[in-house]
Order: structure tokens, then C-alpha cells, then sequence
């Protein structure tokens, strides 16, 4: 292949990723916040509200929707069998990554909240139980 041809290929691969890129608006949110948990968060009554208000609605995170399914039912499961958790680095969760815009678009859709973000750190934290 000539050099010519190689530098075409390597411009063509380079729009295309800049094309599909911006597609997608990512964010990185400070992590710097106000927002302290100090208390034990539980996964049925802190947790799941949190799923049910803002990730497992119609069209998102839900069975048959985008991965993880995180409706009530299926959340623990689908948080733990899909490796989105590390309870060893908690920040690095993959989770955590897509709440903080680290991963990509933030999430929920409707934009970070410092509140969600500390409870869902804070939960993972504590060793992300299903209590």
C-alpha cells in the first residue's frame, strides 16, 4: 500500500471517528462536591428509588431496553453479572463512570445530580450489598 493510500485511509478513519463522536455529548462533571453521605445506604430504599425515578423508565434501562436492566427485579443481578461495579475502586465502577460523564454521556439523560452520584459512590463504597 503507498503512502499515499495509507494517509487517505488514516484521514478517512480519523472523520469518521470525530463524526460518530460527536454524536454523543460527554461530559466530565467535578467530582468536588458538598454532597456527604455519612450513613449506611441501602440498595431497597435508597438505591432502587433512585433507578425507579430516573434510569428505569420507558425506553432506557429497563428489561429489553438499554443494558444494565435496572428496574427492581433485575438491578442487583444486572449491576453484578455485568461487572459494572468494583467494590475494590469504586470510582473506577463502571456505574460511577457513567454518572460522572467519565464514560460517556451523562447519566441520567437529564444531567448529573451531586446527590445520586454520592449515594451511588457511597453505596458501592460500602461494598454495593443488596440490603
Amino acid at each position: 500500500m503507498s503512502r499515499l493510500r495509507i494517509a487517505q485511509a488514516i484521514a478517512a478513519l480519523t472523520l469518521i471517528f470525530f463524526g460518530v463522536t460527536a454524536c454523543y455529548n460527554v461530559t466530565t462533571i467535578d467530582l468536588t462536591s458538598d454532597v456527604t453521605i455519612d450513613r449506611e445506604v441501602s440498595f431497597a430504599k435508597d438505591i432502587i428509588p433512585i433507578f425507579e425515578q430516573n434510569c428505569a423508565i420507558s425506553g432506557c434501562h429497563i428489561t429489553g431496553g438499554q443494558k444494565p436492566d435496572l428496574s427492581a427485579s433485575q438491578a442487583i443481578t444486572s449491576l453484578t453479572n455485568g461487572n459494572y461495579l468494583d467494590v475494590a475502586a469504586p470510582e473506577n465502577s463502571e456505574l460511577y463512570a457513567w454518572l460522572t460523564g467519565k464514560r460517556g454521556a451523562v447519566m441520567p439523560l437529564s444531567g448529573s445530580d451531586p446527590e445520586i452520584n454520592a449515594f451511588v459512590l457511597a453505596w458501592i463504597t460500602q461494598g454495593a450489598q443488596n440490603n
